[in-house]
């Protein structure tokens, strides 16, 4: 059944099912949809009301049904705000694990992405919801989550907290300086009380507005018996901050006269500086995937008998006619009705240059029109769109934890307790020595040694180079895959349609005497264009708009017609046409031309090697890695092309079951491989190799078993999706380093009271920022492979 073409009617309808506030029932075309969840403000509380993530039309967005063995799951991908660290996924992860009805819950810290699966027959996901608010968090879908409000909501948050601690930090220092400049006794005691009075009152509201991020979140995992990134820093602000509170009431009590208002509201400001700075290049990092799945638009303009209507694209079903003006995206897959549009298909192919699309023709949604209004009937919705198979991949990307990550996680969550132990075993030792610095040293250690930068070291270059591969058209289904693809030293490729065209070119071209060989192409064109087999559509490229009369097909033998003038023309094969049969070992494709007079020419086709194969074979060459042409043609045709590509080895005739068995084979011979293929009829192959590329215009999802899709097809992406793995590599492992010198070093040197509090603030924000700046290094974009006409290959199948 159609739904209700008023967006807003269709979600008010479904609030009167639920149990939803007012604020719950959707925004309206005026409106844009980025606050439908929350309060105004956008803030989440245990009380708000989940229900409108149980209905069906807001659910399709964000879940879809996936068929197990053992029954169908439901399986969920949203935005966990609230997050801030390794140990906030944690938390979220072991909220949701046990429920009833859940099966699996993996949360992702660099991208704050959840993977829910969950059986819609034993709970609800406003349940789940529910339980993950209780914990502090707030669970979002991405069109919302990634919206721009949402964005500045959070800046501006937090440009406002760093903007008070920075204003009162200035202060407090102001009044701290005499202090540092003047002698013992120089500045008359009522004063100097003054001064730290006022010190205290200025840093009221960086310890209870500005440090509120921190206390919330280690208040959040104390509660659940958890130990998160923020609970030292967090005992650290609060202890400096008493201690120096009870110095300013009672200066002759046990805490001594020393005041530490200066390093709080100096530490707090780094601290909100970094992780400001932290949570911008996150965003940048992640961009890249953000920006590709939330490109389709919130709404659009649904054609009517009254004209056009405003309507989400979550309303639109198959056959609704849409209108697109200048720069707006395609909302959904669907046929052109207009004469022309110019589109942007970036996003399919990586190629930047735009298309033209003629009337009749297949746009697909997340591309842009860059025309003028366009009209489209809509063919394909929601998941069943291409650009809904992209998203999925680029989700799985998102979503999944490298195996060094996990690893670092592990590391980290133990690592707190021993902070925190440390810190505590410091601050005795130095009480017994020098009380007035026991305070200084602990909260040093407590703040310095934070694993921030521990955590994000991988996620963060993993994801900068899935974002800057998807720029250009190579989606990264399995960011694991990196760390394998950056140590493998062989390449296997499939020969049709990977290192040849999946369509024949014309090759040779032989006539009788008096007839021309344009003569004959141009009378082969235009008889070829009425038939749909792939020699005639070779040869209707040499089509000119000759008019012929009578064009009929003859199953299994070709084509027939009548010129002008009444003489019969046929094009097929050589009994059909009357001409001379191939000579032994001929076994090239041929098609052949005949009048009433007889044969007039034969057309030998083959695949044409794709434009980058030879360059993309030479330079894996020059990066050390061998490479293999695997096989099912014949030997001569399997060897003609490898010859032409260069490549080392050739194996032909082997059946998807023998190519099977090669690749296990040189496995055991020590090689780690990267098998290259359409993506279709590959798969066992695909799935066996250590690591693996699917090449061509196929949907995604029929590309299951390879870790990355390179949908333009070019030969060459292969080449640079392995030198952007190596760097990819290289930087984490550089992260690695630094997040475990930095330890290292600042550990001790807190110890032995060498770093005051605010260099430890400044330490902890410099190293997470440090990380996060190196792997935005890999953001950079490869050049691409220059495109020329098809190159011919040897004789082929």
């Amino acid at each position: 059944m159609k739904q209700d073409p008023d967006y807003a009617s269709g979600m008010n309808q479904a609030a009167s099912v639920l149990p939803v506030r007012p604020v719950l029932a959707g925004p309206t075309p005026a409106t844009p949809a980025t606050d439908w969840l929350g309060d105004h403000r956008g803030q989440l509380t245990v009380t708000d009301n989940f229900a409108v993530l149980d209905d069906p039309v807001e659910q399709e967005t964000f879940t879809q049904r996936i068929e197990l063995a053992d029954g169908d799951v439901a399986e969920s991908v949203l935005m966990v705000q609230g997050m801030y660290c390794a140990a906030c996924a944690d938390t979220v992860e072991s909220a949701l694990q046990g429920l009833p009805g859940v099966q699996q819950a993996r949360v992702h810290a660099a991208t704050r992405r959840l993977t829910l699966r969950w059986d819609p027959a034993a709970t609800r996901m406003s349940s789940l919801a529910q339980v993950v608010g209780e914990r502090g968090y707030r669970l979002l879908p991405m069109h919302q989550a990634l919206s721009i409000s949402e964005r500045l909501r959070e800046t501006r948050q937090g440009l406002w907290r760093l903007f008070v601690a920075g204003f009162c930090m200035m202060q407090v220092m102001m009044y701290a300086w005499p202090a540092y400049v003047t002698e013992p006794g120089e500045i008359p005691a009522d004063i100097d009380q003054l001064l730290r009075w006022a010190s205290w009152v200025l840093s009221l509201p960086v310890v209870f507005f500005a440090s509120g991020p921190f206390f919330e979140s280690a208040w959040r995992d104390l509660k659940h018996g958890r130990v998160g990134m923020d609970t030292p820093v967090s005992i650290g602000i609060l202890v400096t901050f008493l201690v120096s509170s009870a110095a300013t009431f009672d200066p002759t009590g046990p805490w001594g006269y020393e005041v530490w208002f200066d390093s709080l509201t100096m530490f707090v400001f780094f601290l909100l500086g970094g992780r400001y700075l932290e949570f911008k290049a996150r965003d940048r990092t992640a961009g890249a995937l953000d920006s590709l799945m939330n490109r389709l638009p919130a709404v659009c303009e649904r054609e009517t008998a009254k004209g056009f209507e405003t309507v989400s694209i979550r309303r639109l079903v198959v056959g609704d006619v849409v209108q697109l003006q200048a720069g707006q995206a395609f909302p959904a897959d669907g046929e052109l009705l207009s004469e022309l549009a110019t589109v942007d298909e970036a996003l399919l192919t990586g190629e930047s240059r735009p298309v033209t699309r003629e009337q009749g023709q297949g746009v697909v949604a997340g591309s842009f029109n860059l025309g003028g209004p366009v009209r489209v009937r809509v063919t394909q919705v929601g998941r069943d769109t291409r650009f809904a198979q992209i998203v999925k991949l680029m989700e799985q990307a998102s979503t999944e934890k490298p195996r060094l990550a996990i690893l670092a996680d592990r590391i980290a969550a133990p690592f707190l307790v021993l902070v925190l132990l440390a810190a505590a075993v410091a601050g005795v030792y130095w009480w017994q020595i020098d009380h007035t610095r026991a305070l200084a040293v602990a909260v040093a250690v407590l703040i310095v040694t934070c694993p921030c930068a521990l955590s994000l070291a991988t996620p963060a270059a993993m994801l900068t180079s899935a974002g800057a591969l998807a720029r250009r058209g190579v989606l990264v289904r399995r960011l694991q895959a990196f760390e394998t693809l950056a140590n493998i030293n062989a390449v296997v490729f499939d020969k049709t349609g990977t290192l040849t065209h999946d369509r024949l070119v014309l090759r040779e071209v032989s006539t009788r005497a008096g007839v021309g060989r344009e003569q004959a192409l141009t009378l082969a064109g235009a008889m070829a264009a009425g038939s749909l087999h792939p020699v005639s559509r070779a040869l209707a490229q040499h089509s000119t708009g000759l008019t012929l009369v009578d064009v009929t097909e003859v199953a299994g033998q070709g084509m027939q017609a009548c010129l002008p003038d009444g003489s019969g023309v046929r094009l097929g094969s050589a009994e059909f046409c009357g001409a001379p049969v191939a000579t032994a070992g001929e076994d090239a494709p041929r098609a052949h031309l005949s009048d009433d007079e007889g044969w007039m020419a034969s057309f030998t086709l083959e695949e044409g090697l794709r434009e980058d194969a030879r360059e993309a074979v030479q330079a894996l060459r020059a990066l050390g890695v061998r490479s293999w042409l695997l096989s099912g043609d014949r030997a001569a045709a399997a060897e003609a092309v490898g010859q032409a590509v260069g490549v080392d080895h050739v194996i032909a005739g082997a059946t998807p079951e023998q190519k099977l068995v090669e690749v296990t084979r040189l496995q055991a011979q020590g090689l780690t491989i990267a098998m290259v293929g359409d993506g279709l009829n590959d798969g066992p192959v695909l799935a066996r190799a250590d690591t693996s590329f699917a090449l061509g215009q196929a949907a995604p999802l029929a590309q299951a078993q390879s870790d990355y899709v390179i949908q333009g097809g070019q030969v060459m992406d292969v080449v640079h999706t392995l030198i952007q793995a190596r760097a990819t590599l290289r930087i984490v492992r550089q992260n690695l380093i630094w997040a475990g010198a930095y330890n290292v070093v600042a550990v001790p040197l807190a110890l032995v009271g060498w770093m005051p509090p605010w260099l430890a603030g400044l330490g902890m924000a410099g190293s997470s920022l440090l990380v996060i700046g190196n792997a935005l290094r890999l953001a950079g974009k490869a050049p691409h492979s220059p495109s020329t006409n098809p190159v011919p290959a040897p004789a082929s199948a």
